[in-house]
């Protein structure tokens, strides 16, 4: 996964957690750990694929445009960094072309089951029940920094 991929994610996640509640870019950066002007590019990126937008002024800032059960994983991804999968063999080699090597089939197949993970994972099932919640220090942190 690319690092833009991972930032999107992130920031994805705490709209997702924040939901209803506008967000602005200097908000999101501070609680996900990303650096703002790249966030800003992020940003963009899912509000060109329609997963997020943006008003201005204030009580503005970004928040996603479907509740966080419609979200999938796969849709951020692909907004940012789509998976790529191997059609044809990546050494172009003639006796590979009508079908892929057991190596490239093997993870090909591999980039298929994430895929389907991405698919079927929402943002709400990130964010679930657990009090381990994404984005923040695990409760046995909290505790014993205290």
């Amino acid at each position: 996964m690319s690092q833009s991929t991972e930032y999107a994610l992130r920031a994805a996640v705490w709209l997702a957690e924040n939901e209803g509640q506008p967000q602005t870019t200097q908000q999101i950066a501070g609680a996900t750990r990303v650096p703002a002007p790249y966030l800003a590019k992020m940003l963009q990126s899912l509000s060109r694929a329609k997963l997020v937008r943006g008003s201005r002024g204030v009580g503005g800032g970004f928040e996603l445009t479907r509740a966080a059960g419609e979200v999938s994983i796969l849709d951020i991804v692909n907004a940012v960094d789509p998976i790529r999968r191997i059609e044809s063999c990546p050494l172009y080699l003639a006796s590979h072309r009508a079908r892929l090597c057991p190596l490239h089939k093997k993870l090909d197949d591999a980039m298929a089951v994430i895929e389907q993970s991405f698919a079927t994972t929402s943002l709400a099932d990130v964010l679930g029940n657990s009090r381990h919640k994404p984005l923040c220090e695990f409760v046995e942190v909290a505790l014993a920094a205290k």
